[in-house]
Order: structure tokens, then C-alpha cells, then sequence
């Protein structure tokens, strides 16, 4: 965003039209016209946002199969938690008539697709990365917002394993590891969750369930999202993380969640979508552009906020 000045209006632009000169005294024609051209701003407020990506999609194998990673989670509200249990972000303080753009990231399709990417640009692009994908046979985990988890390595000899994916620093945890033993076990991992890492199948511990999400009241209530997909093992899928992640029957990560599919079935399931959430004072309003999918304002004590649900585009204060 153009840095503001000291009075009122955007950018290091001069005002034409009248006899002041730009010399910090406007009078009502040069006020006029850079108010035509949305370049005068008489509010300032500050803006706390939840900014979540879209779930990876699950793995597929059957017996093997991965949970997909939760989307990246970021969070500015009310000193609570970020991903990966880091610090609360810092708030934006924007001014009215300007658009800042919203970006809503999809969950991944199911057999092993990674999740699209969330953005909020205040004063600086507030980017959410798309959880990882869930590995399908024989393969690792996908990096993202949070990892992937592995599958395991199908009719090798020997012991074998595959890795999950990585998760994104300040934003989600790593997917679980997915192993075999040959005609003895064999399972994936658990995507990883925005407050805790995919479980792992691998010696003496099999267990690949998703990762938790965080919970945020960002909106007054107290909600979990972006938790990691169920991995599967020895043929049976195991929970989804708290928060949206996809677990034992054949589900998707919830929508706007952020939470990841799961390796039920011989596809996976798919990630579910992310969302950005905006809190600000009651005295100013917000307005979406053709583009976005919203529910509307709505209040909380002396905030309001705002929960887009889908699509591209910018969001204006008046």
C-alpha cells in the first residue's frame, strides 16, 4: 500500500487546481479532486485478519494411502496464535477508499494435490501457502502451509519408508512418515495440522492421524480450523485433525477450513478450501467486489467482520 502523508490524502502526488501550492493547506478544490480520484482518505483503523489457505488433497494406495496437509494458517487476532503455535501476527492499520485485494485459496483434489494459496494485502501481502499433498503410492509427502503425509512403499523387500512433506515456518507442521514391511505392515501418514505434526505408520508406533488445527474467536466464536487429513493404515483411515481435516469415512476437508483430505478409497479425498476472515471497528464498513463470496458484515461487541468464503478480489472500508 502508498505510504499516507500527514494530510489525509495517498501517495506523493500534488494537488492541482487551486492556489495553495501542496504546501500542507487544501483548499476545497484540490480536496474535490482528490477525492474524484479516490486519492483522499479521512479514515484510519485498524484491520486484524485469519488468513488460511486451501488443504491438500488426500493420497491415493488403499492400504497406504496419506492425509493432505491443513493450508497454511496466519493469524493477527487478539494476541492469539499463529501457525505452528508461533506469536500472533501484527495487525494492519488501512484508511478507506482504497481496495485491498483477497485472494481464496481451493483445496487440492484428492489422489495428491496440493492446496491453492490464500493472500490478504494491507500494508504488506499476507500470503497463506496451500497445504501439501498427500503422497500417493511409493511416493513422500508434499511441502506446503502444513506437509503431507507419506504413503508407504508398496511390494518392496525389506523394511522400507517414505517421508512426509514439510510444513511452512509460522504457518503449519509437517506431514507423518508413511512405511512397510513386506507381507507383514504397511500404511501411510497423517497430514499435517496447523498446531501439530501428522502421525506416523513406522516401527512400534502406527498411529497416522491428521494434525490438529488452531482455534481463533476471531469472529466472537471460538472455532478450530485447518487440521491435517487422516493417513491410512493396514486398510483402515484414521481420524482427521481437529479442525476441518477429512478422516475415516469418505469426506473432504470442510469448507473454509483449510483442512486436508484424507487417503479414504483408492482416490483420496479432497482439501478443503480456504478462507480470510477480517475484524475492524463499527465505525467504518466494508464492501467486497465483484469477484469475492461473503456473508456479509457482521457485528461483535464494538468490532464488526468480515468471513469471505471464495474467489479473487479487493475489499474497500467507507
Amino acid at each position: 500500500m502508498p505510504e499516507s502523508n500527514n494530510f489525509g490524502f495517498i501517495g506523493a502526488i500534488s494537488a492541482q487546481g487551486g492556489d495553495s501550492g501542496n504546501n500542507g493547506v487544501f483548499d476545497v478544490s484540490e480536496i474535490d479532486y482528490l477525492q474524484q480520484r479516490g486519492l483522499w482518505s479521512k479514515k484510519e483503523f485498524q484491520v486484524e485478519y485469519l488468513v488460511i489457505a486451501g488443504g491438500g488433497g488426500g493420497g491415493n494406495g488403499n492400504i497406504h494411502g496419506s492425509g493432505g496437509g491443513a493450508g497454511g494458517y496466519r493469524n493477527s487476532y487478539s494476541n492469539e496464535s499463529s501457525g505452528a503455535n508461533s506469536v500472533s501476527e501484527a495487525a494492519f492499520t488501512l484508511r478507506d477508499a482504497v481496495g485491498y485485494s483477497v485472494t481464496i485459496g481451493a483445496g487440492g483434489a484428492g489422489g495428491g494435490n496440493k492446496g491453492s494459496d490464500s493472500s490478504f494485502t494491507g500494508n504488506n501481502t499476507i500470503t497463506s501457502i496451500g497445504g501439501g499433498l498427500g503422497g500417493n503410492t511409493n511416493n513422500n509427502g508434499g511441502s506446503g502451509g502444513s506437509g503431507g503425509g507419506a504413503a508407504s512403499y508398496q511390494d518392496a523387500g525389506g523394511d522400507n519408508s517414505r517421508s512426509g512433506g514439510a510444513g511452512t515456518a509460522n504457518q503449519g507442521f509437517g506431514g507423518g512418515n508413511g512405511r512397510e514391511v513386506q507381507n507383514s505392515f504397511r500404511g501411510g501418514g497423517g497430514g499435517g495440522g496447523a498446531s501439530a505434526a501428522g502421525g506416523s505408520t513406522n516401527a512400534g508406533n502406527s498411529n497416522p492421524v491428521g494434525g490438529s488445527g488452531l482455534s481463533s474467536s476471531i469472529t466472537g466464536t471460538a472455532t478450530t480450523r485447518a487440521g491435517g487429513g487422516g493417513g491410512r493404515v493396514q486398510g483402515s483411515t484414521k481420524a482427521g485433525g481437529s479442525g476441518g481435516g477429512a478422516g475415516s469415512n469418505q469426506t473432504n476437508g470442510s469448507a473454509n477450513t483449510g483442512g486436508g483430505g484424507s487417503s479414504f478409497g483408492s482416490n483420496g479425498t479432497a482439501g478443503g478450501s480456504g478462507v480470510v476472515i477480517l475484524r475492524y471497528p463499527n465505525t467504518v464498513s466494508a464492501t467486497t467486489s465483484a469477484g469475492l463470496t461473503d456473508g456479509g458484515e457482521q457485528t461483535d461487541g464494538n468490532d464488526k467482520y468480515i468471513v469471505i468464503t471464495g474467489g479473487s478480489g479487493t475489499v474497500t472500508w467507507s
